[in-house]
Protein backbone atom coordinates (compact mmCIF):
# COMPACT_ATOMS: atom_id res chain seq x y z
CA UNK A 1 0.00 0.00 0.00
CA UNK A 2 2.80 2.49 0.86
CA UNK A 3 4.58 1.58 -2.37
CA UNK A 4 1.41 2.35 -4.36
CA UNK A 5 0.97 5.75 -2.60
CA UNK A 6 4.56 6.78 -3.30
CA UNK A 7 4.11 5.92 -6.99
CA UNK A 8 0.93 7.99 -7.17
CA UNK A 9 2.58 11.03 -5.59
CA UNK A 10 5.55 10.83 -7.95
CA UNK A 11 3.21 10.69 -10.94
CA UNK A 12 1.29 13.71 -9.59
CA UNK A 13 4.53 15.78 -9.38
CA UNK A 14 5.40 14.89 -12.95
CA UNK A 15 1.94 15.93 -14.15
CA UNK A 16 2.07 19.22 -12.24
CA UNK A 17 5.51 20.19 -13.58
CA UNK A 18 4.66 19.14 -17.11
CA UNK A 19 1.76 21.65 -17.04
CA UNK A 20 4.11 24.61 -16.22
CA UNK A 21 4.38 26.85 -19.36
CA UNK A 22 8.10 27.47 -18.71
CA UNK A 23 9.16 23.86 -19.26
CA UNK A 24 11.80 23.04 -21.87
CA UNK A 25 9.29 21.99 -24.49
CA UNK A 26 7.07 25.13 -24.20
CA UNK A 27 9.57 28.05 -24.01
CA UNK A 28 11.16 29.81 -26.96
CA UNK A 29 13.48 32.85 -27.11
CA UNK A 30 14.82 34.74 -30.11
CA UNK A 31 16.79 38.00 -30.57
CA UNK A 32 17.05 39.63 -34.00
CA UNK A 33 20.77 40.48 -33.77
CA UNK A 34 23.58 38.95 -31.73
CA UNK A 35 26.48 41.10 -32.98
CA UNK A 36 26.34 44.90 -32.48
CA UNK A 37 29.22 47.19 -33.46
CA UNK A 38 29.21 50.92 -32.66
CA UNK A 39 31.67 53.69 -33.61
CA UNK A 40 34.13 55.37 -31.28
CA UNK A 41 32.03 58.53 -31.22
CA UNK A 42 29.27 56.58 -29.53
CA UNK A 43 25.71 55.98 -30.65
CA UNK A 44 22.82 53.62 -30.28
CA UNK A 45 21.27 50.49 -31.74
CA UNK A 46 18.05 48.55 -31.21
CA UNK A 47 17.34 44.85 -30.91
CA UNK A 48 14.09 42.91 -30.56
CA UNK A 49 13.25 40.11 -28.11
CA UNK A 50 10.51 37.57 -28.78
CA UNK A 51 9.54 34.86 -26.25
CA UNK A 52 6.55 32.87 -25.05
CA UNK A 53 7.94 32.77 -21.50
CA UNK A 54 6.25 34.76 -18.76
CA UNK A 55 9.24 37.12 -18.46
CA UNK A 56 12.71 37.87 -19.81
CA UNK A 57 15.86 39.54 -18.46
CA UNK A 58 19.28 40.73 -19.66
CA UNK A 59 22.53 40.29 -17.75
CA UNK A 60 24.69 43.35 -18.56
CA UNK A 61 28.15 43.09 -16.93
CA UNK A 62 29.52 46.39 -18.36
CA UNK A 63 29.21 49.98 -17.14
CA UNK A 64 29.59 51.54 -20.61
CA UNK A 65 26.60 49.89 -22.26
CA UNK A 66 23.28 51.51 -21.30
CA UNK A 67 20.05 49.61 -21.95
CA UNK A 68 16.60 51.19 -22.13
CA UNK A 69 15.32 48.20 -20.08
CA UNK A 70 16.93 45.08 -18.64
CA UNK A 71 13.80 42.97 -17.96
CA UNK A 72 10.20 42.72 -19.06
CA UNK A 73 7.07 40.64 -19.41
CA UNK A 74 5.92 41.52 -22.92
CA UNK A 75 6.23 38.66 -25.41
CA UNK A 76 7.66 41.10 -27.99
CA UNK A 77 9.98 43.87 -26.72
CA UNK A 78 12.28 46.48 -28.24
CA UNK A 79 15.45 47.36 -26.33
CA UNK A 80 17.60 50.40 -27.13
CA UNK A 81 21.33 50.05 -26.51
CA UNK A 82 23.48 53.14 -26.18
CA UNK A 83 27.22 53.76 -25.66
CA UNK A 84 29.17 56.97 -25.08
CA UNK A 85 32.31 58.08 -26.91
CA UNK A 86 35.62 56.45 -26.02
CA UNK A 87 39.20 56.66 -27.21
CA UNK A 88 41.93 54.47 -25.82
CA UNK A 89 41.33 51.00 -27.31
CA UNK A 90 38.69 48.68 -28.75
CA UNK A 91 36.28 47.32 -26.15
CA UNK A 92 33.73 44.52 -26.12
CA UNK A 93 31.19 42.95 -23.78
CA UNK A 94 28.61 40.17 -23.85
CA UNK A 95 24.97 40.57 -22.89
CA UNK A 96 23.04 37.45 -21.88
CA UNK A 97 19.32 37.30 -22.54
CA UNK A 98 17.29 34.75 -20.53
CA UNK A 99 13.61 33.76 -20.69
CA UNK A 100 12.01 30.93 -18.74
CA UNK A 101 13.56 27.58 -19.57
CA UNK A 102 14.54 28.56 -23.10
CA UNK A 103 18.25 28.46 -23.97
CA UNK A 104 20.02 31.77 -23.23
CA UNK A 105 20.94 34.06 -26.15
CA UNK A 106 24.14 36.11 -26.05
CA UNK A 107 24.71 39.47 -27.76
CA UNK A 108 28.27 40.66 -28.38
CA UNK A 109 28.68 44.47 -28.27
CA UNK A 110 31.87 45.96 -29.72
CA UNK A 111 33.04 49.56 -29.88
CA UNK A 112 36.09 50.58 -31.89
CA UNK A 113 38.75 52.92 -30.59
CA UNK A 114 38.93 56.45 -31.95
CA UNK A 115 42.62 56.33 -32.52
CA UNK A 116 43.11 59.10 -29.97
CA UNK A 117 44.48 58.70 -26.49
CA UNK A 118 42.22 61.30 -24.87
CA UNK A 119 38.62 62.46 -24.87
CA UNK A 120 37.28 66.01 -24.32
CA UNK A 121 33.63 66.74 -23.52
CA UNK A 122 31.67 69.82 -22.41
CA UNK A 123 28.38 70.42 -20.63
CA UNK A 124 27.14 72.82 -23.35
CA UNK A 125 27.00 72.36 -27.12
CA UNK A 126 26.57 76.10 -27.90
CA UNK A 127 26.69 79.47 -26.16
CA UNK A 128 24.15 82.25 -26.71
CA UNK A 129 24.65 85.75 -25.26
CA UNK A 130 22.26 88.71 -25.04
CA UNK A 131 23.54 92.09 -26.17
CA UNK A 132 24.33 93.02 -22.53
CA UNK A 133 27.72 92.11 -21.03
CA UNK A 134 27.37 88.53 -19.80
CA UNK A 135 29.58 85.66 -18.56
CA UNK A 136 28.72 81.99 -19.10
CA UNK A 137 30.35 79.05 -17.31
CA UNK A 138 31.47 76.14 -19.50
CA UNK A 139 32.39 72.84 -17.84
CA UNK A 140 35.17 70.90 -19.59
CA UNK A 141 35.81 67.24 -18.75
CA UNK A 142 38.84 65.40 -20.13
CA UNK A 143 41.47 62.78 -19.36
CA UNK A 144 44.09 64.74 -21.30
CA UNK A 145 47.00 65.88 -19.09
CA UNK A 146 47.19 69.27 -20.82
CA UNK A 147 44.67 71.14 -23.00
CA UNK A 148 43.82 74.69 -24.14
CA UNK A 149 40.77 76.70 -25.15
CA UNK A 150 40.80 79.52 -27.73
CA UNK A 151 38.35 81.59 -29.79
CA UNK A 152 38.41 83.03 -33.30
CA UNK A 153 36.83 86.25 -31.97
CA UNK A 154 38.76 88.87 -30.02
CA UNK A 155 35.61 90.06 -28.24
CA UNK A 156 35.28 86.86 -26.17
CA UNK A 157 37.20 86.75 -22.89
CA UNK A 158 38.16 83.24 -21.68
CA UNK A 159 39.43 82.41 -18.18
CA UNK A 160 41.29 80.16 -17.63
CA UNK A 161 42.48 79.31 -21.13
CA UNK A 162 43.43 75.72 -20.31
CA UNK A 163 44.07 73.13 -17.59
CA UNK A 164 44.82 69.43 -17.04
CA UNK A 165 42.91 66.19 -16.59
CA UNK A 166 39.64 66.27 -14.69
CA UNK A 167 36.69 68.67 -14.63
CA UNK A 168 37.41 72.39 -15.12
CA UNK A 169 34.97 75.33 -15.15
CA UNK A 170 35.81 78.00 -17.74
CA UNK A 171 34.26 81.46 -17.55
CA UNK A 172 33.59 82.91 -21.00
CA UNK A 173 32.52 86.57 -21.07
CA UNK A 174 31.09 88.70 -23.87
CA UNK A 175 31.07 92.52 -23.54
CA UNK A 176 28.17 94.83 -24.36
CA UNK A 177 27.32 94.60 -28.06
CA UNK A 178 25.66 97.81 -29.20
CA UNK A 179 24.93 96.93 -32.83
CA UNK A 180 21.86 95.98 -34.85
CA UNK A 181 22.96 92.62 -36.25
CA UNK A 182 24.09 89.48 -34.44
CA UNK A 183 27.71 88.33 -34.27
CA UNK A 184 29.22 84.88 -34.21
CA UNK A 185 32.33 83.05 -33.00
CA UNK A 186 33.76 79.54 -32.57
CA UNK A 187 35.45 78.30 -29.38
CA UNK A 188 37.96 75.47 -29.86
CA UNK A 189 39.17 73.11 -27.13
CA UNK A 190 42.30 71.22 -28.14
CA UNK A 191 44.78 68.71 -26.73
CA UNK A 192 47.51 66.60 -28.24
CA UNK A 193 46.16 63.20 -29.31
CA UNK A 194 42.50 64.22 -28.80
CA UNK A 195 39.64 65.23 -31.09
CA UNK A 196 39.14 69.01 -31.05
CA UNK A 197 35.79 70.15 -29.65
CA UNK A 198 34.23 73.23 -31.29
CA UNK A 199 31.45 75.26 -29.66
CA UNK A 200 29.49 77.87 -31.70
CA UNK A 201 28.84 81.22 -30.04
CA UNK A 202 26.14 83.81 -30.82
CA UNK A 203 25.74 87.28 -29.36
CA UNK A 204 22.46 88.95 -30.24
CA UNK A 205 22.34 92.51 -31.48
CA UNK A 206 19.47 94.95 -31.23
CA UNK A 207 17.53 93.28 -34.02
CA UNK A 208 17.98 90.24 -36.28
CA UNK A 209 20.67 87.70 -37.20
CA UNK A 210 22.26 87.40 -40.60
CA UNK A 211 21.49 84.47 -42.90
CA UNK A 212 24.29 84.73 -45.44
CA UNK A 213 25.83 81.55 -44.04
CA UNK A 214 26.95 79.98 -47.32
CA UNK A 215 28.03 82.67 -49.82
CA UNK A 216 29.20 81.37 -53.18
CA UNK A 217 31.73 82.62 -55.68
CA UNK A 218 30.13 84.76 -58.43
CA UNK A 219 28.60 82.67 -61.23
CA UNK A 220 27.74 84.45 -64.49
CA UNK A 221 26.30 81.34 -66.17
CA UNK A 222 22.94 82.22 -67.66
CA UNK A 223 23.22 85.82 -66.42
CA UNK A 224 24.67 87.61 -69.45
CA UNK A 225 21.83 90.09 -70.10
CA UNK A 226 21.88 93.60 -68.70
CA UNK A 227 18.73 95.14 -67.24
CA UNK A 228 18.19 97.04 -70.51
CA UNK A 229 18.46 93.82 -72.52
CA UNK A 230 16.01 92.02 -70.23
CA UNK A 231 13.58 94.95 -70.44
CA UNK A 232 13.65 94.75 -74.23
CA UNK A 233 12.55 91.12 -74.04
CA UNK A 234 9.83 91.57 -71.38
CA UNK A 235 7.03 92.94 -73.53
CA UNK A 236 3.94 92.26 -71.38
CA UNK A 237 3.60 91.27 -67.72
CA UNK A 238 0.79 89.88 -65.54
CA UNK A 239 0.35 89.87 -61.75
CA UNK A 240 -0.69 86.83 -59.71
CA UNK A 241 -2.65 89.26 -57.56
CA UNK A 242 -4.29 88.56 -54.18
CA UNK A 243 -2.68 85.13 -53.95
CA UNK A 244 0.81 84.52 -52.57
CA UNK A 245 0.60 87.86 -50.76
CA UNK A 246 -2.83 87.07 -49.25
CA UNK A 247 -2.86 87.31 -45.46
CA UNK A 248 -3.98 84.03 -43.92
CA UNK A 249 -2.88 81.69 -46.67
CA UNK A 250 -2.44 81.53 -50.43
CA UNK A 251 -6.18 80.96 -50.86
CA UNK A 252 -7.40 83.29 -48.07
CA UNK A 253 -8.58 86.02 -50.48
CA UNK A 254 -10.64 83.74 -52.67
CA UNK A 255 -8.18 82.66 -55.33
CA UNK A 256 -7.09 79.06 -55.92
CA UNK A 257 -3.50 77.99 -55.44
CA UNK A 258 -1.28 78.79 -58.39
CA UNK A 259 -0.69 75.86 -60.74
CA UNK A 260 1.56 75.47 -63.72
CA UNK A 261 -1.60 75.41 -65.85
CA UNK A 262 -2.30 78.98 -64.63
CA UNK A 263 1.08 80.14 -65.89
CA UNK A 264 0.63 78.30 -69.18
CA UNK A 265 -2.77 79.97 -69.70
CA UNK A 266 -1.24 83.41 -69.17
CA UNK A 267 1.59 82.65 -71.59
CA UNK A 268 -0.77 81.29 -74.25
CA UNK A 269 -2.63 84.60 -74.15
CA UNK A 270 0.31 86.83 -74.95
CA UNK A 271 2.27 87.53 -71.74
CA UNK A 272 5.91 86.58 -71.16
CA UNK A 273 6.51 87.94 -67.65
CA UNK A 274 4.89 87.21 -64.30
CA UNK A 275 5.01 89.41 -61.22
CA UNK A 276 4.70 87.39 -58.00
CA UNK A 277 3.48 89.62 -55.15
CA UNK A 278 4.55 87.68 -52.06
CA UNK A 279 4.07 87.76 -48.31
CA UNK A 280 6.85 86.60 -45.98
CA UNK A 281 6.14 88.12 -42.57
CA UNK A 282 3.27 85.77 -41.75
CA UNK A 283 5.48 82.75 -42.53
CA UNK A 284 8.20 83.69 -40.03
CA UNK A 285 8.71 80.83 -37.56
CA UNK A 286 10.48 82.83 -34.84
CA UNK A 287 9.92 86.57 -34.36
CA UNK A 288 13.28 86.93 -32.61
CA UNK A 289 15.25 85.50 -35.51
CA UNK A 290 12.80 86.20 -38.41
CA UNK A 291 13.48 82.70 -39.77
CA UNK A 292 11.18 82.01 -42.75
CA UNK A 293 9.42 78.66 -42.83
CA UNK A 294 11.15 76.20 -45.16
CA UNK A 295 7.70 75.03 -46.28
CA UNK A 296 6.86 78.53 -47.54
CA UNK A 297 10.25 79.01 -49.20
CA UNK A 298 9.69 75.72 -51.01
CA UNK A 299 6.21 76.78 -52.13
CA UNK A 300 7.45 80.10 -53.51
CA UNK A 301 10.23 78.30 -55.34
CA UNK A 302 7.62 75.96 -56.83
CA UNK A 303 5.75 78.92 -58.34
CA UNK A 304 8.99 80.46 -59.61
CA UNK A 305 9.79 77.12 -61.24
CA UNK A 306 6.41 77.13 -63.02
CA UNK A 307 7.41 80.43 -64.64
CA UNK A 308 10.91 79.35 -65.58
CA UNK A 309 9.63 76.02 -66.95
CA UNK A 310 7.56 78.02 -69.41
CA UNK A 311 10.32 80.46 -70.39
CA UNK A 312 8.62 83.30 -68.51
CA UNK A 313 10.36 86.04 -66.57
CA UNK A 314 9.42 86.09 -62.88
CA UNK A 315 9.59 89.22 -60.70
CA UNK A 316 9.45 88.21 -57.02
CA UNK A 317 8.99 90.84 -54.31
CA UNK A 318 8.25 91.45 -50.66
CA UNK A 319 4.73 92.87 -51.00
CA UNK A 320 2.72 94.89 -48.45
CA UNK A 321 3.44 92.05 -46.03
CA UNK A 322 1.40 93.50 -43.14
CA UNK A 323 3.17 96.83 -43.53
CA UNK A 324 6.38 96.15 -41.59
CA UNK A 325 8.44 98.00 -44.22
CA UNK A 326 5.93 99.93 -46.30
CA UNK A 327 4.35 101.75 -43.36
CA UNK A 328 7.64 102.40 -41.52
CA UNK A 329 9.81 104.51 -43.82
CA UNK A 330 10.73 106.69 -40.85
CA UNK A 331 13.99 107.52 -39.05
CA UNK A 332 12.58 106.03 -35.83
CA UNK A 333 12.11 102.59 -37.42
CA UNK A 334 15.00 102.70 -39.87
CA UNK A 335 17.53 100.51 -38.07
CA UNK A 336 15.09 97.73 -37.18
CA UNK A 337 13.40 97.61 -40.59
CA UNK A 338 16.73 97.68 -42.40
CA UNK A 339 17.94 94.72 -40.32
CA UNK A 340 14.78 92.75 -41.08
CA UNK A 341 14.96 93.59 -44.78
CA UNK A 342 18.51 92.24 -44.88
CA UNK A 343 17.65 89.06 -42.96
CA UNK A 344 14.63 88.19 -45.12
CA UNK A 345 16.35 88.86 -48.42
CA UNK A 346 19.41 86.84 -47.43
CA UNK A 347 17.11 83.86 -46.88
CA UNK A 348 15.11 84.39 -50.09
CA UNK A 349 18.18 85.04 -52.21
CA UNK A 350 20.06 82.02 -50.85
CA UNK A 351 17.08 79.75 -51.50
CA UNK A 352 16.65 80.91 -55.12
CA UNK A 353 20.30 81.59 -55.98
CA UNK A 354 20.55 78.85 -58.65
CA UNK A 355 17.98 80.39 -61.03
CA UNK A 356 19.21 82.21 -64.12
CA UNK A 357 18.28 85.70 -65.30
CA UNK A 358 14.62 84.73 -65.80
CA UNK A 359 14.23 85.40 -62.06
CA UNK A 360 14.29 89.03 -60.93
CA UNK A 361 14.05 90.26 -57.32
CA UNK A 362 12.08 93.38 -56.31
CA UNK A 363 12.81 95.08 -52.98
CA UNK A 364 9.30 96.11 -51.88
CA UNK A 365 5.87 97.10 -53.23
CA UNK A 366 4.36 100.53 -52.49
CA UNK A 367 6.45 102.10 -49.70
CA UNK A 368 4.67 104.98 -47.99
CA UNK A 369 6.97 107.94 -48.67
CA UNK A 370 5.95 111.60 -48.95
CA UNK A 371 9.09 113.68 -48.44
CA UNK A 372 12.87 113.76 -48.80
CA UNK A 373 13.51 112.44 -45.27
CA UNK A 374 11.34 109.38 -45.82
CA UNK A 375 12.91 108.93 -49.26
CA UNK A 376 16.33 108.76 -47.64
CA UNK A 377 15.08 106.04 -45.29
CA UNK A 378 13.56 104.11 -48.20
CA UNK A 379 16.84 104.30 -50.06
CA UNK A 380 18.57 102.68 -47.06
CA UNK A 381 16.03 99.83 -47.23
CA UNK A 382 16.75 99.37 -50.91
CA UNK A 383 20.48 99.42 -50.19
CA UNK A 384 20.02 96.69 -47.56
CA UNK A 385 18.14 94.67 -50.20
CA UNK A 386 20.85 95.08 -52.83
CA UNK A 387 23.67 94.28 -50.40
CA UNK A 388 21.85 91.21 -49.04
CA UNK A 389 21.22 89.71 -52.47
CA UNK A 390 24.68 90.45 -53.86
CA UNK A 391 26.36 89.11 -50.71
CA UNK A 392 24.95 85.62 -51.25
CA UNK A 393 27.00 85.32 -54.46
CA UNK A 394 26.49 82.77 -57.21
CA UNK A 395 24.09 83.99 -59.88
CA UNK A 396 22.82 86.62 -57.43
CA UNK A 397 26.06 88.50 -58.06
CA UNK A 398 24.63 89.44 -61.48
CA UNK A 399 20.85 89.21 -61.01
CA UNK A 400 18.75 92.17 -62.14
CA UNK A 401 17.14 93.90 -59.15
CA UNK A 402 14.15 96.26 -58.94
CA UNK A 403 13.76 99.18 -56.51
CA UNK A 404 10.49 101.02 -55.98
CA UNK A 405 9.85 104.73 -56.17
CA UNK A 406 8.13 106.52 -53.26
CA UNK A 407 4.60 105.04 -53.06
CA UNK A 408 5.40 103.83 -56.60
CA UNK A 409 3.72 107.09 -57.59
CA UNK A 410 5.10 108.54 -60.79
CA UNK A 411 5.00 112.19 -59.70
CA UNK A 412 6.55 111.48 -56.28
CA UNK A 413 9.18 109.29 -57.94
CA UNK A 414 10.03 112.05 -60.42
CA UNK A 415 10.37 114.58 -57.60
CA UNK A 416 12.01 112.55 -54.82
CA UNK A 417 13.90 109.57 -56.25
CA UNK A 418 17.07 111.30 -57.39
CA UNK A 419 19.51 108.51 -56.64
CA UNK A 420 19.58 104.71 -56.66
CA UNK A 421 21.36 102.26 -54.36
CA UNK A 422 25.03 101.56 -54.88
CA UNK A 423 25.51 98.27 -56.69
CA UNK A 424 28.56 96.06 -57.18
CA UNK A 425 27.02 94.76 -60.41
CA UNK A 426 26.98 96.98 -63.47
CA UNK A 427 23.77 97.77 -65.39
CA UNK A 428 21.61 95.31 -63.41
CA UNK A 429 19.01 97.59 -61.83
CA UNK A 430 15.46 98.67 -62.68
CA UNK A 431 13.06 101.16 -61.09
CA UNK A 432 9.38 100.46 -60.44
CA UNK A 433 6.25 102.61 -60.47
CA UNK A 434 2.53 101.76 -60.52
CA UNK A 435 -0.28 103.45 -62.44
CA UNK A 436 -3.89 103.83 -61.25
CA UNK A 437 -4.59 107.30 -62.63
CA UNK A 438 -7.18 108.66 -62.36
CA UNK A 439 -8.02 106.76 -59.18
CA UNK A 440 -11.71 107.64 -59.56
CA UNK A 441 -11.83 105.66 -62.77
CA UNK A 442 -9.34 102.89 -62.02
CA UNK A 443 -10.11 101.78 -58.45
CA UNK A 444 -12.70 103.96 -56.72
CA UNK A 445 -15.87 102.00 -55.88
CA UNK A 446 -17.80 104.53 -53.74
CA UNK A 447 -18.34 108.25 -54.16
CA UNK A 448 -16.43 110.42 -51.68
CA UNK A 449 -16.94 113.95 -50.38
CA UNK A 450 -13.97 115.09 -52.44
CA UNK A 451 -15.11 113.49 -55.70
CA UNK A 452 -17.24 110.94 -57.52
CA UNK A 453 -16.43 107.72 -59.35
CA UNK A 454 -15.66 108.00 -63.06
CA UNK A 455 -17.28 105.45 -65.38
CA UNK A 456 -16.04 106.85 -68.70
CA UNK A 457 -12.47 107.75 -69.70
CA UNK A 458 -11.03 109.16 -72.91
CA UNK A 459 -12.07 112.05 -75.07
CA UNK A 460 -13.98 109.82 -77.47
CA UNK A 461 -15.81 107.93 -74.72
CA UNK A 462 -17.60 110.53 -72.62
CA UNK A 463 -21.30 110.03 -71.97
CA UNK A 464 -23.78 112.58 -73.30
CA UNK A 465 -26.40 111.49 -70.77
CA UNK A 466 -24.49 110.33 -67.67
CA UNK A 467 -22.24 113.38 -67.64
CA UNK A 468 -21.43 113.38 -63.90
CA UNK A 469 -19.50 110.14 -64.44
CA UNK A 470 -17.19 111.40 -67.15
CA UNK A 471 -13.51 111.71 -66.22
CA UNK A 472 -12.64 115.34 -65.51
CA UNK A 473 -8.90 114.81 -65.23
CA UNK A 474 -6.18 112.21 -65.77
CA UNK A 475 -6.90 111.36 -69.37
CA UNK A 476 -4.64 110.90 -72.42
CA UNK A 477 -2.49 113.99 -71.92
CA UNK A 478 -1.83 113.01 -68.29
CA UNK A 479 -0.72 109.54 -69.35
CA UNK A 480 1.56 111.01 -71.99
CA UNK A 481 3.19 113.48 -69.58
CA UNK A 482 3.67 111.05 -66.70
CA UNK A 483 5.15 108.28 -68.82
CA UNK A 484 7.42 110.77 -70.58
CA UNK A 485 8.75 111.90 -67.18
CA UNK A 486 9.80 108.32 -66.37
CA UNK A 487 11.43 107.96 -69.76
CA UNK A 488 13.44 111.11 -69.21
CA UNK A 489 14.40 110.38 -65.61
CA UNK A 490 15.26 106.69 -65.91
CA UNK A 491 14.86 104.98 -69.27
CA UNK A 492 16.96 107.52 -71.17
CA UNK A 493 19.66 107.09 -68.49
CA UNK A 494 19.85 103.32 -69.02
CA UNK A 495 17.56 102.42 -66.09
CA UNK A 496 14.54 100.40 -67.28
CA UNK A 497 11.23 101.00 -65.53
CA UNK A 498 8.72 98.33 -64.58
CA UNK A 499 5.15 99.56 -64.38
CA UNK A 500 4.49 96.86 -61.82
CA UNK A 501 0.73 97.39 -61.53
CA UNK A 502 -2.02 98.99 -63.56
CA UNK A 503 -5.70 98.13 -64.01
CA UNK A 504 -9.21 99.53 -64.07
CA UNK A 505 -12.18 97.89 -62.37
CA UNK A 506 -15.01 96.44 -64.46
CA UNK A 507 -18.24 98.08 -63.26
CA UNK A 508 -20.54 95.27 -64.33
CA UNK A 509 -23.39 96.53 -62.14
CA UNK A 510 -24.08 99.18 -64.78
CA UNK A 511 -26.74 98.36 -67.34
CA UNK A 512 -27.67 99.02 -70.93
CA UNK A 513 -25.88 101.70 -72.90
CA UNK A 514 -24.02 102.92 -69.82
CA UNK A 515 -22.48 99.49 -69.27
CA UNK A 516 -21.44 99.19 -72.90
CA UNK A 517 -19.91 102.67 -72.97
CA UNK A 518 -18.05 101.95 -69.73
CA UNK A 519 -16.66 98.65 -71.04
CA UNK A 520 -15.58 100.26 -74.31
CA UNK A 521 -14.02 103.14 -72.40
CA UNK A 522 -12.23 100.70 -70.11
CA UNK A 523 -10.86 98.75 -73.07
CA UNK A 524 -9.65 101.99 -74.63
CA UNK A 525 -7.88 102.93 -71.37
CA UNK A 526 -6.12 99.56 -71.19
CA UNK A 527 -5.00 99.69 -74.81
CA UNK A 528 -3.87 103.31 -74.59
CA UNK A 529 -2.00 102.96 -71.29
CA UNK A 530 -0.32 99.69 -72.34
CA UNK A 531 0.77 101.17 -75.67
CA UNK A 532 2.05 104.43 -74.19
CA UNK A 533 3.97 102.59 -71.48
CA UNK A 534 5.79 100.50 -74.07
CA UNK A 535 6.35 103.54 -76.28
CA UNK A 536 8.14 105.26 -73.38
CA UNK A 537 10.16 102.20 -72.35
CA UNK A 538 8.01 101.17 -69.36
CA UNK A 539 7.26 97.44 -68.98
CA UNK A 540 3.53 97.06 -68.20
CA UNK A 541 2.38 94.42 -65.66
CA UNK A 542 -1.42 94.18 -65.49
CA UNK A 543 -2.90 93.82 -61.98
CA UNK A 544 -5.19 90.78 -61.99
CA UNK A 545 -6.70 90.40 -58.50
CA UNK A 546 -8.56 87.24 -59.52
CA UNK A 547 -11.96 88.42 -58.33
CA UNK A 548 -14.75 88.11 -60.91
CA UNK A 549 -17.96 90.11 -61.09
CA UNK A 550 -18.64 93.74 -60.22
CA UNK A 551 -15.54 95.91 -59.71
CA UNK A 552 -13.24 93.09 -60.78
CA UNK A 553 -9.90 93.30 -62.56
CA UNK A 554 -9.66 89.61 -63.51
CA UNK A 555 -8.58 88.63 -67.00
CA UNK A 556 -8.67 84.91 -66.28
CA UNK A 557 -10.88 82.45 -64.45
CA UNK A 558 -8.10 80.69 -62.58
CA UNK A 559 -10.31 77.95 -61.14
CA UNK A 560 -11.25 76.77 -64.63
CA UNK A 561 -8.16 77.97 -66.53
CA UNK A 562 -10.15 79.98 -69.05
CA UNK A 563 -10.28 83.59 -70.22
CA UNK A 564 -12.79 85.59 -68.16
CA UNK A 565 -12.58 89.08 -69.68
CA UNK A 566 -11.83 88.74 -73.39
CA UNK A 567 -12.45 92.41 -74.18
CA UNK A 568 -9.93 93.64 -71.61
CA UNK A 569 -7.42 90.99 -72.63
CA UNK A 570 -7.73 91.91 -76.31
CA UNK A 571 -7.20 95.58 -75.45
CA UNK A 572 -3.99 94.87 -73.51
CA UNK A 573 -2.64 92.65 -76.27
CA UNK A 574 -3.48 95.30 -78.87
CA UNK A 575 -1.71 97.95 -76.80
CA UNK A 576 1.30 95.68 -76.58
CA UNK A 577 1.46 95.57 -80.36
CA UNK A 578 0.50 91.90 -80.67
Amino acid sequence: MKRTLRAFLALLVVVIFSCDKDDDSANTLSVNQTQITLPAAGGQSMFYIETNASSWSIDNPSDWVILSEESGTDPTSTVTLQVTSQSVSDRSTTLTVSAGNAPDVTITVTQAAAGFAYVISTDKDALSYPKEATSIALEVTTNAPDWSITSDAEWLQIDPNGAGAGVTTINIAAPLYDEDDWRYAIISITATDAVTVEIPVIQKGDFYPGYNTSPEAPDATGMSSTAVQLAADMHLGWNIGNTLEAIGSEIAWGNPMVTEQTIQLVKQNGFNAIRIPCSWNQYIEDEETVKISDTWLNRVEEVVQYCVNNDMYAVLNIHWDQGWLEENCTPEMQDEVKSKQRALWQQIATKLRAYDEHLIFASANEPHVDDATQMSVLLSYHQAFVDAVRGTGGKNSYRTLVVQGPATDIEKTDNLMNTLPTDTATDRMMAEVHFYTPYQFCLMTEDQSWGNMFYYWGQGYHSATDTTRNATWGEEATVDNLFQSMKTKFVDQGIPVIMGEYAVVRRSSLTGANLQLHLDSRAYFLEYVTGKAIENGLIPFYWDAGNMGDNSTALFDRANNTVYDQQALDAIIAGGGN
